[in-house]
């Protein structure tokens, strides 16, 4: 397989056999050889699921104590009070059937998108459009609620969703490579103790197999499992 000058230069400047602690692996990526745009940093979690069962399907939402280093745009669907307390709180995009309509004929400028409960009977029949984008609201990610201010202010600092894919995997982006080290590690932390928390009951044997970092444009950093805590 062919590769950049770019990534030969990447690779050697860390130990990529080993496993790493989190400071090091953060520490390694921050040293590699960059490029011109700030990266995005991510963690690839390999769980111990069957994901083929409903009953260990891992999901859920953390907000960031670093933020995610980029502009989130926050639309949601309410009406009455409701729809005042969102806009207080910094929603870019507030409607009812408005908003549903624009959505419905094509419209997808924003990252966010919640609901109240009652506006889920407008909101369900997106699902086809809204749901391979990952937009569609959810109860367990906290886009499905009456409490719209502080979700939309979680949402505008920093909140991230995460899913296990059909391969028992789980990538969530953390921050900025910009990001200090010490601000990395305190996003990652907090999403590795959400994956734990979320763990099914049905589950057996080791849950967090392994876990890699790496930014946009880097090779993956492996990490050390006694990194990843609740095992």
């Amino acid at each position: 397989m062919h590769r950049s000058k770019l990534y030969k230069s990447q690779i050697g400047s860390f130990d990529a056999t080993a496993r790493h602690t989190i400071k090091d692996a953060l520490n390694a990526l921050k040293a590699m050889p960059g490029v011109k745009f700030d990266q995005t940093v991510e963690a690839a979690f390999r769980l111990g699921i069957d994901p083929r069962k409903s009953d260990q399907n891992v999901r859920g939402a953390v907000a960031l104590p670093s933020g995610t280093g980029k502009s989130v745009r926050v639309a949601v669907v309410c009406d009455g009070p409701q729809a005042d307390a969102a806009k207080a709180a910094g929603a870019d995009f507030v409607g009812y059937e408005d908003l549903v309509e624009q959505i419905k004929n094509g419209w997808q400028d924003f990252d966010i998108l919640i609901a109240t409960p009652n506006a889920m009977k407008l909101v369900r029949p997106l699902g086809r459009q809204l749901g391979p984008r990952g937009l569609m609201p959810n109860p367990k990610t906290g886009t499905v609620t009456d409490n719209v201010e502080p979700a939309v202010k979680e949402a505008k600092a920093g909140r991230v969703e995460f899913r296990a894919d059909k391969g028992g995997c789980v990538h969530v982006p953390f921050g900025k490579l910009s990001f200090t080290a010490e601000a990395l590690e305190a996003n990652l932390r907090v999403i590795i103790d959400a994956l734990v928390k979320a763990r099914p009951s049905s589950t057996k044997g080791a849950y967090m197999l392994g876990c890699t970092l790496s930014a946009t444009m880097t090779p993956g950093v492996k990490l050390n499992t006694k990194e990843l805590s609740g095992e």
